[in-house]
């Protein structure tokens, strides 16, 4: 079965066609700058990237550029667009009403709409996505796959507020988490690399990437999780704050004279290590201002793997102890010294870091800790393309 994997943005569209049976990924690319001018890249596996430079005024044309590339004579990947068997589509905000993966009818897009509030950014543009998949394929099954529903498993003492209990009766006010596709996909693949029983496991997930959050997951259910009500509770991340003392806002509204919306754009775009660093949110930039002796660089990374330490160590304490801890994500799998970083707070758990192991794992799975060492530490890539696609199949 071929499976058209589509993540879609506010203006961008990211997209995979993988082939269901091989798990290979035939063709993948990007749609940007929907709605201003417009730009495709594509790439069919073995070849070079090309990129086409073509208004899209909306996201109905910007998937109808991938489908003419994907049928393409020269480059296409597929010879007909009757090849496509099914289409998964990544939606971020499921709310209480997902739990798991559904095909998508009428009724579960009016569902997903109920939820735009709690994901004004995202939810929108998951929809556009599948209006337009639907108008240009009207007879391929299509697939929703919930970046909260492996969350929803927590228990009350983790996903309630300490607020009046009436905002969660009428406004649903509760954590979510986000990221689930990847932690429920890097759990499972963590315990089969190291050979755990699922059922009878402690593993704490870290998706370290400009996103982050962290998960606790006890015998294959998601316990705990790092981000809330929205992608910005929890960690220090590339421009979003995570944990702040809610009277800042207030503060710093009065002080430089903004209002909510305002106060909201600082902590989600203007914030993080991007923000304390003054450099960027990428940490290759960090990691060389640092060498060259930038003290807010310095405390950015130190400020980010701090926060992530204490995170991992409280979902050790949730747990009541930690079998394996897995990085990824594109720092989590790639920035060595942030890993060592974090590993170096988690003596006490019997945690030793494999140095050179540890240099020697960017971007693909291993083992950085020790034999000896009491807790498994691995580096496990990510791959939540593949994770719907194997949703997509489950369902269809």
């Amino acid at each position: 079965m071929n499976v058209l994997v589509i993540n879609c943005g506010s203006s961008s569209l990211k997209y995979q066609l993988i082939n269901s049976e091989s798990e290979e990924v035939l063709a993948k690319g990007l749609c940007e700058r929907i709605g201003i001018d417009g730009r495709l890249t594509y790439q069919k596996a073995g070849l070079d990237k090309e990129i086409t430079e073509a208004a899209m005024p909306t996201h109905k044309e910007a998937i109808q550029m991938v489908l003419d590339a994907l049928v393409n004579d020269k480059t296409g990947a597929i010879k007909a667009l009757s090849e496509i068997d099914a289409v998964g589509h990544r939606i971020v905000h499921g709310g209480e009403k997902f739990a798991s993966s559904v095909v998508i009818t009428e009724e579960v897009i009016k569902a997903v709409e109920e939820c735009n509030d709690l994901a004004p950014l995202h939810n929108p543009a998951n929809i556009i996505g599948i209006h337009a998949c639907q108008a240009l394929m009207p007879d391929v099954p299509m697939v929703g796959v919930f970046d909260t529903a492996f969350h929803q498993t927590m228990p009350a003492k983790a996903y309630l507020y300490g607020l009046p209990y009436e905002y969660y009766e009428k406004y649903k006010v509760r954590r979510y988490g986000f990221h689930g596709t990847s932690h429920d996909f890097v759990s499972k693949a963590t315990a089969e690399y190291l050979g755990l029983d699922l059922n009878n496991s402690k593993i704490i997930v870290a998706h370290l990437g400009n996103g982050a959050s962290v998960s606790a997951v006890l015998n294959g259910k998601c316990v705990d999780t790092s981000m809330g009500l929205t992608p910005l509770e929890g960690l220090v991340m590339g421009t979003r704050s995570g944990d702040i003392d809610p009277s800042i806002m207030e503060f710093i509204a009065k002080k430089e004279n903004l209002d909510i919306d305002g106060v909201m754009n600082v902590l989600n775009k203007k914030s993080g290590v991007a923000g304390m660093s003054g450099v960027s949110s990428d940490f290759r930039d960090l990691t060389a201002a640092r060498a060259e002796g930038n003290e807010k660089a310095a405390n950015a990374i130190d400020v980010f793997c701090y926060r992530v330490a204490k995170y991992i160590g409280s979902y050790a304490a949730a747990m009541n102890g930690v079998d394996a801890i897995a990085f990824t994500a594109g720092i989590g799998e790639n920035v060595t010294h942030v890993r060592e970083n974090i590993m170096s707070y988690l003596g006490y758990l019997g945690i030793e870091i494999n140095k050179e192991a540890n240099e020697a794992a960017r971007g693909e799975e291993g083992i950085i800790s020790t034999a000896d060492s009491k807790v498994k530490v691995i580096v496990m890539p990510t791959n939540e393309e593949l994770a719907i696609c194997r949703e997509t199949v489950r369902l269809v």
